[in-house]
């Protein structure tokens, strides 16, 4: 994790991510990019081609201002940070912006989302999540630490996860964490006992060779998945869970949903996503 985003909006989550994606860049000697986007308003989008530059260029000025002061932090002493201003707020520029610098995690502070408010307006954590082609790690509050001793790692156990397990697994252990697996059962998608160790089992001979990590998986019922991804890592005290995405988008995700983007949104805990 040598090039870590961080989005800024100048709140105090985006204080938290700052604070957690410095404490990353000094563990494993990278460097943090502060991107903040600009939303500029239709009156200033309409006007004419002069006016509407002029005015642009006074916001942009007003942005940078505001970064340096923000970015005027006693926690970022000794770490590289290259501040980055967007004109416009277009969260799938989050992704473009990681690849354009070879970026390999995304920092998001978010507040989470719940009832009306998130179905007409969304999170802006879902839009990152749903763009992202690299891990975001979402925290709601400013972390104790980060090293994560407990991660729970969520999966459907599908063939096409393969590879986005073994890169969390990798990651994870090897900042000395203890990987913990979980099925959920849902009553709409329910197999019994047998069908689902036989699934973990098909899917840790594949991704793995062995079956070593059945010792380490629950199988857990609930009503619906993200209820039972949040219900079991209260109950085994993770300080993290991950999970993978597929990041659908438009009229797919509006019916589907999609879980990954849930448990981000209204997990306490810090969440890690990781894109199929």
């Amino acid at each position: 994790m040598k090039k870590i985003i961080v989005p800024i909006d100048f709140s105090n989550y985006s204080d938290y991510a700052l604070e957690t994606a410095a404490v990353i860049a000094k563990q494993n000697g990278g460097e943090v990019l502060a991107l903040h986007m600009l939303e500029l308003s239709d009156a200033v989008l309409t006007k004419g081609s002069l006016e509407q530059s002029e005015e642009a260029v006074f916001f942009l000025k007003l942005a940078e201002k505001r970064f340096e002061e923000f970015l005027n932090k006693d926690y970022l002493n000794g770490i590289e940070v290259t501040p980055i201003v967007k004109h416009f707020k277009v969260f799938s520029e989050v992704s473009e912006v990681a690849e354009e610098h070879s970026a390999d995690l995304i920092v998001m502070g978010s507040k989470g989302t719940s009832g009306l408010a998130e179905v007409f307006v969304g999170s802006n954590t879902e839009r990152v999540v749903r763009h992202s082609s690299i891990p975001v790690l979402v925290i709601k509050d400013r972390l104790e630490s980060t090293e994560f001793k407990n991660v729970i790692f969520a999966s459907d156990f599908s063939e096409e996860s393969t590879a986005i397990f073994n890169e969390a697994v990798a990651k994870f252990e090897g900042m000395g964490a203890t990987v913990h697996l979980v099925y959920v059962n849902t009553p709409g998608r329910f197999l019994n006992s047998t069908e689902m160790r036989n699934k973990v089992s098909d899917f840790l001979n594949s991704a793995e060779g062995n079956t070593n990590r059945l010792a380490h998986t629950s199988y857990v019922a609930d009503y619906t998945v993200e209820a039972g991804i949040l219900n079991h890592a209260n109950n085994i005290q993770a300080d993290l869970v991950a999970i993978a995405t597929h990041g659908r988008k438009g009229i797919a995700h509006f019916f589907e949903g999609s879980i990954s983007e849930d448990v981000a949104n209204h997990a306490t805990l810090p969440v890690m996503t990781f894109k199929i």
